[in-house]
């Protein structure tokens, strides 16, 4: 079997010992033996029922630094959790028992943990749907473990750059200043009653702004709220959808009272939010 350089290829590769339940494997240096270091270290979850792609991230990732639990399934990944609490968890989408999905509904309605997804690339809509549970990122199986890497700490610096929020994924509707968004049906009511419809981007787009209220945001978080990859930090289409949402919100362009422009920082929703 031939492989490309840099990929797991689970076939020529020496079949590790069986893993069941949860297993542990801290990567803390040679020769080191360091607890204190250990500590230090960023905790990864993975849940994957594969062992052997189990015992290769664990190796993976113990060998750039950080510190890895694994599991095979959800009871699994409960133990772990309870046995330590993780800085992020890279879940597989297909699982026995308990799918991903209802795992990732499970973590957001516990907390606000980073999840990546590791999907197949046939499962768009499972793939979509995660991300609307409130998955942070996804990778498509097969997958190269540098991008997968890669991932894990963009999701991590993104975790801790954002300030506190409001735990959207708890709320069923927004209200402020007069208008209610309706994260269920997203639709968006003024003042007056009239249903003002909203496209998937304004959307998340203003539920971000919602999340943080009266929070300065730059445009690169933003794109992360709105799981945007595609665009870059730069990228001045975040100034052409804010300027949309303006036009729905029945704004004055020129002193808007809802979304405000901090000059050379980003955007702030400057109203009272209040999460129903």
């Amino acid at each position: 079997m031939h492989c490309r350089k840099g990929w797991f290829c689970i076939a020529v590769l020496q079949r590790p010992p069986a893993l069941h339940g949860v297993t542990k494997f801290r990567h803390g240096g040679r020769g080191t033996g360091k607890l204190s270091a250990m500590e230090k270290q960023d905790h990864i979850l993975v849940v994957d029922d594969d062992a052997e792609t189990r015992a290769l991230l664990q190796e993976y990732f113990g060998k750039h630094g950080f510190r890895v639990s694994a599991a095979a399934d959800g009871k699994g990944m409960r133990a772990a959790m309870s046995a330590a609490s993780p800085d992020v968890v890279v879940l597989d989408l297909m699982l026995p028992g308990e799918d991903g999905l209802s795992l990732c509904r499970d973590l957001r309605a516990r907390g606000n943990v980073p999840v990546i997804m590791l999907t197949a690339r046939g499962e768009e809509t499972d793939r979509i749907v995660g991300l609307e549970l409130g998955a942070d990122d996804y990778v498509p199986k097969p997958f190269n473990p540098r991008e997968l890497l890669a991932r894990v700490k963009s999701v991590l610096r993104r975790a801790r750059s954002l300030p506190d929020n409001l735990e959207p994924e708890k709320a069923s509707a927004f209200r402020f200043a007069g208008w209610t968004l309706d994260v269920a049906t997203r639709n968006l009511t003024a003042p007056d009653g009239v249903v003002v419809p909203l496209s998937g981007t304004e959307f998340g787009l203003l539920r971000a702004l919602l999340a943080h209220p009266n929070r300065v945001l730059t445009r690169e978080q933003l794109l992360d709220l709105m799981l945007s990859r595609e665009a870059g930090p730069f990228d001045r289409a975040i100034d052409v959808q804010v300027s949309r949402l303006r036009q729905r919100l029945r704004e004055d362009a020129r002193e808007p009272e809802i979304i405000k422009t901090v000059r050379g920082q980003g955007y702030v929703l400057a109203a009272r939010v209040e999460v129903l």
